[in-house]
């Protein structure tokens, strides 16, 4: 008796298990009746002859076997066949060559059965939990989530969702300045679904682009309804953003419905972001036009394209160049990343003013100058000598982040060099 209990008890926890995972109703039954066959097909070699019914509403199952009547004499296979000596106890019209069908109590079976049912169901539980939890998320990608701390690593966050599915927030896709504490709900785009070996991991991801374009959809109803379109967003998260909209109605003022009356819009979002500063832009084909817009609030006095190797000079009043660059030079490296193209930043020259002597690119300087100085200089988008001669003293000490003695050393050889010239 305790046999058969214990056997209808694996129907019960199965139950809870359904109930817990949202399992539906079909699969719950199709994963019982392969746990059952499994085992009896490792126990006589096969299930063919067997049927097994499980009645999800009753709580219990049932197993049939067909066996054909053979003369006793005559038995070689038991599980396959019946003597007809029993089979007659059974029913005594019964003749050899018929069939007999009989319930089987699977705890006669034996406690080995028992266990190496009550292993494969887990088994079978484990890997239907698994494909829920990848079906359920890879239609998620690049949607915004919520979800709860449960633990925090060095490298990465442990959530868990409303269902109590575990989701990683890896460091990497933090923003820097990103801190929470066990409990705090957390939200971020499903960034991607890796599915090694069969075990899914969701990644989530604060820093992606895809994050703030999902913000902007949640704030601005004309995103969601269609009347504005995002066209592209450059991001150093947690620093600055640069995002291009366009209306394809002229009666809505896109950069105005994406801010709102006073910033009433993105300040929600610029909190989320950690105070991430965001410039919003109207998007334009013209190439020319989008890369000044981009570089706003800098006014542009010119630009060169070369369409080829997709790079812009760009020349700017003297008083402009420092805003066209901005702090640490993520304006200027926003720019490019939103226009795709490369940005050369220069001084504008009176056209009164006599011209010089051509210019010359840094990298020539790099036997005499250290290639790190020269590659800081460049990083805030200054590429040529009489670029940094142009540049005001102080910005090159600040946003390229020299000493003030490293930076007079390279002005005194680009100075010497037009001088011998």
């Amino acid at each position: 008796m305790a046999k058969k209990e214990e056997t209808v008890s694996l129907v019960d926890t199965f139950a809870e298990f359904k109930e817990l995972k949202n399992i539906n109703r079909t699969t719950m039954v199709s994963v019982l009746e392969e746990s059952f066959r499994s085992v009896i097909a490792k126990m006589f070699g096969t299930d063919e002859n067997y049927d097994v019914i499980v009645n999800p509403d009753k709580g219990d199952f049932e197993i049939w076997r067909n066996r054909e009547v053979v003369a006793d004499e005559d038995l070689t296979n038991p599980n396959l066949q019946i003597p007809l000596s029993e089979a007659q106890k059974i029913d005594a019209s019964y003749e050899v060559g018929e069939e007999v069908t009989d319930e089987v109590n699977f705890a006669s079976f034996g406690r080995r059965a028992i266990l190496n049912l009550r292993q494969t169901l887990a088994s079978k539980i484990l890997e239907l939990e698994k494909d829920t939890l990848y079906n359920k998320y890879i239609d998620k990608v690049g949607t915004i989530i919520s979800a709860e701390v449960y633990q925090i690593w060095k490298k990465e966050m442990l959530l868990m969702d409303d269902e109590q599915n575990e989701l990683l927030l890896p460091k990497s896709e933090q923003i820097p300045t990103d801190f929470y504490h066990k409990g705090e709900t957390v939200r971020a785009v499903v960034d991607r679904v890796e599915n090694k070996n069969n075990n899914p991991k969701i990644i989530l991801s604060r820093t992606s682009p895809v994050f703030l374009q999902r913000l902007f959809e949640l704030e601005v109803p004309e995103i969601n309804d269609g009347l504005i379109t995002i066209k592209k967003i450059a991001r150093i998260p947690g620093e600055r953003a640069k995002i291009a909209v366009e209306s394809y109605d002229d009666r809505i003022d896109p950069v105005g419905a994406c801010v709102g009356v006073k910033g009433s819009r993105i300040h929600g979002i610029v909190r989320e972001l950690r105070n991430e500063n965001i410039d919003v832009i109207n998007y334009t084909s013209n190439t020319s036009l989008f890369i000044q817009r981009a570089l706003s609030p800098a006014h542009i006095s010119s630009i060169k394209l070369n369409e080829e190797e997709r790079k812009a000079e760009v020349f700017l009043k003297p008083e402009e160049v420092s805003l066209a660059i901005g702090k640490g030079g993520l304006n200027i490296k926003l720019a490019s990343m939103l226009t795709e193209y490369t940005i050369d930043v220069f001084r504008e020259v009176d056209e009164n003013t006599p011209q010089e002597d051509e210019d010359i690119y840094l990298d020539e300087f790099r036997d005499e100058i250290e290639g790190w100085v020269i590659d800081a200089i460049k990083g805030i988008g200054i590429e040529t000598a009489k670029a940094v001669l142009n540049a005001p003293r102080e910005m090159l000490i600040e946003q390229a982040d020299l000493e003030e003695e490293t930076v007079d050393e390279v002005i005194r050889i680009l100075k010497k060099e037009f001088e011998e010239e």
